[in-house]
C-alpha cells in the first residue's frame, strides 16, 4: 500500500537540487496508525534529468571503486575491522553537515534505526561471513541482484507493478551483470550457506532502498542517514573490536579507509538515498548495474586486468537497461 504521509518540501540535501514536488497521494484518516515498513513512490515520474542521472553516475563512482579499496584495507585489517572503520569515517563525515543534525520525529526514530540495521548493519556483517565459502565474483554477481529485489519489495508494499520499461530495464541490466561476472564465474567456488547468506543481505538491500524513500521525502536524507549508521554501529562495532586482534597496522590500509569510509560509506548513502527518494526505489537502484561497470574500467586502466567480450557485451546490457529504467513510468 502506498505510504500516505506527504514528504515534506523543505527536506532537500544540499548535495542535490530541491526535488521537484511530489504527486498527490490520499491524506492519512485521522488517528489511523503508519505501517511499520511502508514506502512510497518517487517524486519524480518522468524520464531522468540531469540531476538524477548525477546522482546516479556519482554514486556508481564512488562504489565501483569500493573494491579497490576494500582490497587495500584487507591486506592488514580483518572484515569486521574494515567494517567498523568505515561506519564510523561516514558517521563522522555526515556529523560535520548541519542539516544531519535535524530533528526526525520521534515517531520514525525506530524506522530509521530498522533502515541501518538493514541496509548497514547486518549486510556488512553477512558479506564477509559469506565470502568464507564463496569468491567475491560470485557474491558480486548476486549483489547485482539488489533492484530485482528493490522491485519485488516495492511490488509487495505499494502493491503496483513497475512499468513495463523498467521491468524490461531490470531485466536487461541483470543479464548485462551475468555476462560481465560470467568470466570470473569459472571454476569459482560455492556453497548453499555463503550463496544463501549474501541472497539475504540482497534482500534486506532491497527493503532497505524501499524503506527510505518515504523518510527521505520528509527529512531528506543527510538526518536519516546520521541516525541510521549511528544506529548500524550498534552492530558493527562489536564485531570489529572482536576482529583487533587478528589485524595488523599498514599505512596503505589505514588510507584506504578514508576514502572507503566518508566518501563509499557516508557521501555514497547519502546520495542513494536522496536518489531513491526522488525515483522511487525500483529506479533508483539501477546505480548498482554499474558498480561492476566502474569496477571493470578501474581494473583495465589502473592495474592493466584483461577484458573479456563477455565483459564489454554485459557493460552494453547495462547501459541499454539502465536506459530503459529511467524512462518515464509506464
Amino acid at each position: 500500500m502506498r505510504a500516505t504521509n506527504p514528504p515534506c518540501p523543505s527536506a532537500a540535501d544540499p548535495a542535490t537540487a530541491q526535488p521537484a514536488a511530489p504527486p498527490a497521494t490520499p491524506a492519512t484518516p485521522t488517528g489511523a496508525r503508519r505501517r511499520f515498513v511502508e514506502t512510497a513512490g518517487g517524486s519524480v515520474a518522468g524520464a531522468f534529468g540531469p540531476t538524477e542521472w548525477g546522482l546516479l553516475a556519482a554514486n556508481s563512482l564512488i562504489w565501483g571503486s569500493s573494491f579497490l579499496l576494500i582490497d587495500l584495507g584487507l591486506l592488514a585489517f580483518r572484515p569486521g575491522v574494515v567494517a567498523m572503520s568505515r561506519v564510523l569515517l561516514g558517521v563522522a563525515a555526515l556529523a560535520l553537515f548541519r542539516r544531519a543534525r535535524t530533528p526526525v520525529a520521534r515517531q520514525d526514530l525506530p524506522r530509521v534505526a530498522f533502515l541501518g540495521l538493514i541496509w548497514i548493519g547486518l549486510p556488512m556483517l553477512l558479506f564477509p561471513i559469506a565470502q568464507q565459502w564463496i569468491t567475491s565474483s560470485v557474491a558480486g554477481m548476486i549483489n547485482g541482484a539488489m533492484p530485482l529485489f528493490a522491485a519485488a519489495w516495492s511490488v509487495a508494499l505499494l502493491r503496483r507493478l513497475p512499468g513495463r520499461r523498467q521491468l524490461a530495464g531490470l531485466a536487461l541490466g541483470f543479464l548485462g551483470i551475468a555476462a560481465i561476472s560470467w568470466p570470473e564465474l569459472q571454476g569459482s567456488r560455492a556453497t548453499t550457506l555463503g550463496v544463501g547468506l549474501v541472497v539475504l543481505a540482497i534482500a534486506l538491500y532491497g527493503l532497505a532502498a524501499n524503506v527510505a524513500v518515504p523518510l527521505q521525502q520528509r527529512y531528506g536524507a543527510l538526518p536519516v542517514l546520521l541516525r541510521a549508521q549511528l544506529a548500524a554501529l550498534v552492530v558493527v562495532v562489536p564485531f570489529g573490536l572482536w576482529s583487533l586482534p587478528g589485524s595488523t597496522w599498514g599505512w596503505p590500509s589505514a588510507l584506504a579507509m578514508l576514502p572507503l569510509g566518508v566518501l563509499g560509506t557516508g557521501v555514497a548513502f547519502v546520495l542513494m538515498t536522496t536518489l531513491v527518494g526522488r525515483v522511487g526505489a525500483s529506479r533508483g537502484s539501477i546505480a548498482v548495474y554499474f558498480i561492476p561497470v566502474v569496477a571493470i574500467v578501474l581494473g583495465v586502466g589502473l592495474l592493466g586486468e584483461p577484458l573479456a567480450p563477455s565483459a564489454v557485451a554485459g557493460t552494453g546490457l547495462v547501459l541499454t537497461g539502465a536506459w530503459l529504467g529511467s524512462r518515464s513510468e509506464g
